[in-house]
């Protein structure tokens, strides 16, 4: 019989809230948390707009401390110490090589990197700090969780793009089915508001540029959108094997179903335009959880805002779950796109919803597109009991990941 992996522990850095609980009643209250950029000047860039994360307080971190780490690996330090807290974790109390950590990140340290280049090309080598490359480097969040929480087990990093964060909770939940592990804490960070990231999605013509309404800018679905938000942040949550979970009298918070992942094989950027590689991964996460599509209550999309992905995801959907299709929204519509954080703080909102009994909104749906047709949730939440809840994320470089989230129900 397969080893059951439930979770115990979320952590959330968001545009929507530091703390679970702002964060998830921002999100039913279909409250955006996008603007106006305010932490340097982006005149200069047809996009001037992002969701952007509260400042964030460490308490037992100096000013000094912060600064010797790129911004991404706070979030992800953030978000992973309120997952162990909630958890009720406590290292002495387990073995440090069985707790082990996949935090990963599609962009890494981008912010140290564009910061110490302006150093290196001002004054060369001598400029830069010591501390340079570990900043910067796209291993250094999960490297920095294992060494905060004292995890001795297996510590990598995923870096599939906006695929990173489900991919991550899809490797370490297999990591723990293998019988390596009891705990994995994982999840995904971001933060790459930056000029030159900034710059370097607009060179693609793919955010939008609807500047003069920043909280109405992302519209996944609607006939109306133009691009992608960006966001940043961390979801960070806490797996453990239900049998070590119930052994230490844990509160089991939901259970981790199953996952797909597969490649389009396509396009470096763009979906496949039947929306087949999508759809592909969706069945393998049903197999993998033994479910069939009519067992989805809920559906939590990519849903990016541009063209070409909602149209292709719709598809998808409708080849997966005909004229069935659960009800569907697209989160980012109200936190804009988190790149490597999306797919796990995206997983925490389908457990929360199964939870509360909630369908998160998809907002700024105005207009119906003809090649978006999804049983949206509208603009307002709405209540519904459900059991479990999918979530997809798709990358660049045709990465795509399919989570199944589901209720605890007890049963061994």
């Amino acid at each position: 019989m397969r080893t059951k992996v439930v979770v115990t522990g979320f952590g959330v850095v968001s545009p929507m809230g530091n703390d679970v609980k702002t964060f998830w009643e921002n999100v039913c209250a279909g409250k955006s948390g996008i603007k106006t950029i305010d932490r340097w000047d982006p005149t200069p860039l047809p996009t001037q707009i992002a969701g952007l994360a509260p400042a964030l307080d460490l308490p037992d971190m100096s000013s000094k401390d912060l600064r010797r780490r790129d911004l991404y690996t706070v979030y992800a330090m953030a978000a992973a110490d309120q997952a162990w807290k909630q958890s009720g974790l406590d290292i002495s109390r387990e073995v440090p090589e069985r707790c082990g950590c996949i935090v990963g990140s599609g962009i890494g340290g981008i912010q140290t990197l564009e910061e110490s280049h302006t150093l290196f090309m001002e004054g060369g080598y001598r400029k830069l700090s010591p501390l340079t490359i570990p900043k910067l480097i796209s291993n250094m969040g999960t490297g920095e969780v294992a060494i905060r929480l004292g995890l001795c087990g297996p510590n990598k990093s995923i870096v599939t793009a906006c695929a990173t964060g489900a991919q991550s909770m899809s490797d370490a939940a297999n990591i723990i089915r293998s019988g390596a592990t009891d705990v994995m804490v994982c999840g995904g960070a971001e933060a790459s508001v930056t000029p030159y990231a900034m710059g370097g999605f607009c060179a693609m013509k793919a955010m939008s540029r609807r500047n003069g309404e920043p909280q109405r800018a992302s519209r996944p679905f609607d006939i109306e959108r133009d691009g992608f938000v960006m966001g940043e942040g961390a979801g960070v949550v806490v797996l453990e094997s239900e049998e070590h979970a119930r052994a230490r009298g844990a509160e089991i918070l939901g259970e981790f179903g199953g996952s797909g992942e597969t490649c389009d094989a396509y396009h470096i950027t763009a979906p496949r335009p039947d929306g087949t590689g999508a759809a592909s991964a969706m069945r393998a996460a049903l197999a993998d959880a033994q479910m069939n599509a009519s067992e989805v209550g809920y559906f939590n999309a990519h849903g990016t805002s541009t063209k070409h992905n909602d149209a292709a995801e719709s598809l998808a959907l409708k080849a997966i779950f005909g004229e069935g299709m659960p009800p569907v929204s697209s989160t980012k519509s109200m936190m804009g796109h988190l790149l490597g954080a999306a797919g796990s703080i995206e997983a925490i909102i389908c457990w929360l919803g199964i939870r509360d009994g909630i369908l998160p909104p998809s907002i700024n749906y105005d207009t119906p597109d003809p090649e978006c047709q999804v049983n949206l949730v509208a603009n307002v939440a709405r209540e519904a009991k459900y059991d479990a809840a999918m979530s997809n994320s798709l990358g660049f470089g045709g990465h795509n990941a399919s989570l199944i989230l589901k209720r605890y129900n007890g049963k061994q």
